[in-house]
């Protein structure tokens, strides 16, 4: 098969036959060409522009048990942690000083946050900071707990698949957990009128080219506004831990293919891009990705909010230092803003 020719079909056509597509994911040789062909469609959709987002981990709790990750209930070696509703509004004037106009929550499924509790949250952020946008990363509730954080003043609600395929999400999440629901909470976000995002790990335990083939097939359907995708990273007090950790350069393919089947999508080049190589996330951006998102959560609790080993926590992903970020950013050839960054999505 010839790489240039399948990656301009994709380019123009948003689409190939399963059978180029699994060819695609599965070519190394085919990263230069994907990313330049990417770079060149985000340019068109969004220019020089990354994206800033201010990201604040308030709580570590979890009350479900998925194998990957650091923070399952299962982990008693974690520490765990709580944010009050004063140091989040704490994070969010901070944040604003420097120029975040989108602050993301995200936390554990845990329980102590009920609706009465993240909306009260919510409807402060929106009534001090009006301009800006507020999501939502807090895991499976019923469709009427989402829409009452719509209602509080949230717009956008990040919920990655992880995987589309049935037998696949059963080995990687325990037997109370279901794709079904997850893919449902999916749709009822987007019906609700959230800005939502999906995404999927790379390199996840028992994975298949046929798996992520179904991944973008689902994302397809579901048409997120934001798609997250990061190499499956283990965390050693899980029982994956003995797993290798995904692949870096099939993540930027994967990374560069989205930017090309969805366009006007607000990608993150994410912190697990930045975890698994010095310059993982440069290289995302220059991949099509257009989002970055520097943590806001305050020093002492920054290192127990740990899904997977030797998750970057200082530096450059600091707010703080957000003139670091700044320059590495311009360094891959961009530059950051600090409008809030609303997708551009078609009609």
């Amino acid at each position: 098969m010839n790489f240039s020719d399948i990656i301009n079909r994709l380019k123009l056509n948003r689409d190939l036959p399963d059978g180029e597509l699994k060819f695609l994911i599965s070519s190394d040789e085919a990263n230069e060409q994907l990313a330049l062909a990417a770079d060149e469609i985000r340019r068109a959709n969004y220019g020089e522009d990354v994206y800033i987002r201010g990201l604040i981990e308030f709580s570590n709790y979890c009350k479900n048990n998925c194998y990957y990750c650091g923070i399952r209930c299962g982990n008693t070696k974690a520490v765990r942690y709580r944010l009050t509703k004063a140091d989040i509004m704490e994070c969010c004037a901070q944040g604003y000083s420097l120029g975040f106009r989108t602050f993301v929550l995200q936390g554990g499924e845990d329980p102590h946050f009920t609706d009465e509790v993240m909306c009260d949250i919510i409807a402060e952020i929106r009534q001090n900071y009006p301009d800006c946008a507020i999501t939502l990363s807090v895991g499976e509730r019923s469709r009427e707990s989402y829409q009452a954080y719509f209602n509080a003043g949230a717009n956008r609600f990040l919920l990655r698949h992880e995987t589309a395929t049935d037998d696949h999400y059963r080995r990687l999440h325990p037997k109370n957990l279901s794709l079904q629901n997850r893919k449902q909470c999916l749709f009822d976000l987007k019906e609700i009128g959230f800005q939502v995002g999906s995404g999927f790990m790379v390199g996840s335990p028992y994975q298949s080219d046929d798996n992520l083939l179904a991944d973008l097939r689902f994302l397809q359907t579901l048409q997120p506004d934001m798609i997250g995708i990061g190499p499956f990273i283990r965390h050693e007090d899980t029982p994956f831990a003995t797993f290798d950790s995904g692949d870096l350069y099939k993540t930027l393919r994967l990374v560069s293919i989205l930017r090309l089947m969805f366009p006007y999508a607000l990608i993150p080049s994410t912190t697990a891009l930045g975890t698994i190589h010095p310059q993982g996330r440069e290289m995302g951006l220059r991949a099509g990705a257009n989002v970055v998102m520097p943590n806001l959560s305050p020093k002492r609790v920054r290192e127990l909010y740990m899904l997977y080993d030797n998750k970057i926590s200082t530096d450059e992903e600091a707010a703080e230092s957000v003139d670091k970020l700044k320059k590495k950013v311009v360094s891959a050839g961009y530059r950051v803003v600090t409008a809030r960054g609303d997708v551009k999505k078609e009609n």
